[in-house]
């Protein structure tokens, strides 16, 4: 295997989703892709903007998220692992079976939380869309 990609979704414990990749990537000896799905831009999905502040609130998110990731990537490099860190907007799942694609990936390792039945009808899971959908194996990490 030699391209692994790691979702990473920022909800604070992606230690032990990294933890785990870190295991796999140097047993296997595979190049990392840490990628992040920021929402599309209001306009992309045919909302307004909003005014300058909101406006200015969801770059400055954007820059923490890429700055994170990017630190995530290099926590790999120093463990002598090739890492490259992406983000990108769009629709999650589609996103990410999109990438897999194009970057040749062998193997998706991802996270997976346990939510209330509410907020998978609200939400739906990223994880289970993907095993679904997905024509690679994928490794689900629990974070719970």
């Amino acid at each position: 295997m030699k391209n692994i990609l790691i979702p990473i979704d920022f909800k604070g414990n992606e230690h032990l989703l990294l933890d785990k990749a870190l295991e796999f990537a140097s047993n296997l000896k595979s190049k990392v892709w840490l990628l992040h799905v920021a929402a599309p831009d209001p306009d992309y999905v045919g909302f307004e903007a909003g005014p300058q502040s909101a406006r200015d609130h969801r770059a400055n998110k954007l820059k923490e998220e890429r700055r994170q990731i990017q630190g995530f990537a290099k926590k790999f490099e120093e463990k002598g692992i090739d890492a490259e860190a992406l983000l990108i907007q769009g629709i999650t799942v589609e996103t990410i079976l999109e990438k897999t694609e194009t970057l040749n990936i062998d193997l998706i390792i991802m996270g997976y939380q346990t939510y209330s039945l509410f907020y998978k009808i609200i939400f739906g899971s990223v994880s289970d869309s993907l095993i679904k959908k997905s024509n690679i194996p994928v490794l689900v990490v629990p974070l719970d």
